[in-house]
Formats: C-alpha cells, sequence, structure tokens
C-alpha cells in the first residue's frame, strides 16, 4: 500500500482548512460513502460563480480526508466551473486512468494509487460530490 499511503496523504490529511459549518450557507450538501461510512458535509458561499464562503466537516478515511483538504485549501475563489471540472477529472482519474486534474486542485495527483482500489474511490470523490452537490442546492435557492 506504499503507493496509496504515501508522506504526502498523510500530511493533507492532518492540514483540512474552513473545517467546521459556515453560518448563512447559500448551499450545503452532505454525503455518504455506503462502502466505508466515510461522510463530508459542505457549506458554501457564492458570488455569482465563485465560491466565496466554505465550511467543511470530514469524518473519513486518510484518502478521503487528503482529497477534502484539496478541495478545501483552493475552493474559495474558484469558479463552478473549476469545481465540476475537478471532480470530473478526479473521477476519471480513478474510473478510468485519466490524467490527474490540473489548475488549482493540482495536489490531487497524490491520489493517483487510489485508482487501484475500488473500494476507496467514492470516499476519495466526497468532497467534490459534496461541493458540486451545495452549488446545484444554492443555485436552486437562488431561482425560488
Amino acid at each position: 500500500m506504499h503507493d496509496l499511503y504515501h508522506p504526502r496523504i498523510f500530511e493533507l490529511a492532518g492540514d483540512i482548512a474552513h473545517q467546521g459549518r459556515l453560518a448563512g450557507a447559500h448551499g450545503t450538501s452532505t454525503k455518504v460513502s455506503k462502502v466505508c461510512g466515510s461522510v463530508v458535509t459542505v457549506d458554501l458561499t457564492l458570488d455569482g460563480d465563485v465560491v466565496t464562503g466554505l465550511g467543511i466537516e470530514v469524518e473519513a478515511c486518510a484518502l478521503g480526508q487528503a482529497s477534502a483538504s484539496v478541495f478545501a485549501a483552493n475552493a474559495i475563489g474558484a469558479r463552478v466551473d473549476e469545481i465540476v471540472a475537478a471532480r470530473d477529472a478526479l473521477k476519471a482519474m480513478l474510473k478510468e486512468n485519466g490524467p490527474p486534474p490540473a489548475g488549482r486542485f493540482w495536489e490531487l495527483r497524490h491520489l493517483e494509487g487510489v485508482r487501484d482500489y475500488p473500494m476507496r474511490h467514492v470516499s476519495t470523490l466526497l468532497a467534490f460530490e459534496a461541493a458540486v452537490a451545495a452549488i446545484e442546492d444554492a443555485r436552486a435557492k437562488v431561482k425560488a
């Protein structure tokens, strides 16, 4: 499991920015892995298509924590399309042998070893899945 759990994974997992719930969030989503029980909740605020505030709660394995850490460290100031593209690239990297995400979420490359462990894919994707769902929640509230 050396390729799966290397020092940078543990560094990322131990340093998740913006932990805790965000008061006044425009959108919120909680995603749960039915495989391992990992849970990620993302609260965010948007100004148009840009994330301006973030709160995140993570109860996950080191891989889920590392992915959430990369997300949380880079989400504020990110455009919605960047977050969706990072989620899609991470999913392709894990499931379709695609290249690692680029741009502000480039450190997701440290999770390439996860592709060989399909049971770990869901927890690794949770933060980005929750973020996209929180964006959708925020947008739905604006339309209502």
